[in-house]
């Protein structure tokens, strides 16, 4: 990245106030930053770091009230999170090289259709009657089944498993280690109390703009699809049970896992390390606090908390008391002996 003040300031829609000539050719941390780094501040506990940095440009909002030497060019923007992110994401698409063709070690079924514009790196295996579409990124170590399909412009990791029958939509990103279409895990008892494994015949369909993180599994369906929908962000070392579907646009972060069947709806946000039970429904724009076991089904827009889960308003309250309960029986045990001396008395 090499560029004015100026120059950015028009791709991000801002306003400079300084010297729009300044030349800006990396991106730090406001407490790092050194003569040509663009930074952001956008939280004020980094506002001690303000008059001293050495950043030549920060990005701040438009409401945004600055003192600091007369050396620093400010970019005023209507969200500097945002503004970040897009700049991050140019300086990452300046950084990557974009490679083409299939390397030599690679192994494709010859009845697989892939696109002459794609990459496929070392040792990747490609199954029978796969489809590739045009800008795939296939990274080394990668082993890809048969009768998949994936859709353009999205980047596999290195060491990824998609298992056979997995729909994937465009521009989604698979990150390493990630493990998609892998059987459920379906079990029932027979007459003798042994239990017998469920054949798992369905698959996982994932829609566009999806990012799995590294080490999450998705596991395929015992009958139909398991489903996540456009927009969704998963987090690293997630696990998605068999026909389990996620609404559009749900973040979820790491080590949460959903139990089979259940539906996550629209635009929800999970924390880490929350349990959800299977056959349940979770509504739209709902909010599940980081540690929270799901034992019942939610509305729409619900913000919950704890285990079992309870309304996250109700459960600092409950916490609140919690807490105090050393006191409070120091407290009972005292009106107690008070009472016994008054009653003797």
């Amino acid at each position: 990245m090499n560029s004015t003040a100026i120059e950015i300031a028009k791709k991000l829609n801002g306003r400079v106030e300084g010297n729009g000539q300044v030349e800006l050719n990396k991106i730090s941390k406001i407490n790092e930053a050194r003569e040509g780094s663009i930074s952001f501040l956008a939280n004020p506990k980094y506002m001690p770091f303000l008059k001293n940095t050495r950043a030549s440009a920060i990005l701040i909002s438009n409401e945004f009230k600055a003192e600091t030497n007369s050396d620093t060019t400010f970019i005023r923007v209507k969200d500097p999170y945002i503004a970040f992110t897009k700049l991050l994401s140019e300086f990452a698409q300046d950084k990557v090289k974009r490679n083409h063709g299939i390397h030599s070690t690679s192994s494709i079924d010859p009845s697989a259709n892939i696109h002459e514009d794609v990459f496929v790196a070392p040792n990747v295996t490609i199954g029978e009657s796969t489809i590739i579409k045009k800008g795939v990124v296939i990274n080394a170590n990668t082993a890809i089944g048969s009768n998949v399909v994936i859709g353009q412009n999205t980047k596999v990791f290195s060491g990824v498993v998609i298992l056979d029958q997995t729909q994937i939509g465009d521009n989604c990103i698979i990150q390493s280690g990630a493990i998609i279409g892998s059987e459920g895990f379906g079990f029932n008892k027979n007459e003798d109390g042994k239990y017998i494994k469920t054949p798992q015949l369905g698959n996982v369909v994932i829609k566009d703009n999806v990012e799995i993180g590294a080490n999450t599994t998705i596991d395929r369906a015992t009958l139909g699809s398991t489903i996540i929908n456009k927009g969704v962000k998963l987090d690293n070392l997630i696990q998605i049970a068999h026909n389990v579907e996620i609404g559009s646009d749900t973040v979820i972060a790491a080590q949460t896992g959903i139990a089979g069947s259940s539906k996550i709806g629209d635009r929800c946000k999970i924390g880490g390390q929350v349990g959800i039970i299977g056959h349940l429904t979770v509504g739209d724009d709902v909010q599940i606090q980081g540690q929270t076991g799901v034992i019942n089904n939610i509305a729409n827009g619900n913000v919950i908390q704890g285990t079992p889960a309870i309304d996250f308003r109700s459960f600092y309250k409950s916490y609140s008391i919690f807490k105090n309960l050393p006191n409070f029986e120091s407290r009972i045990r005292e009106l107690e002996k008070k009472i016994s001396n008054d009653f003797k008395q």
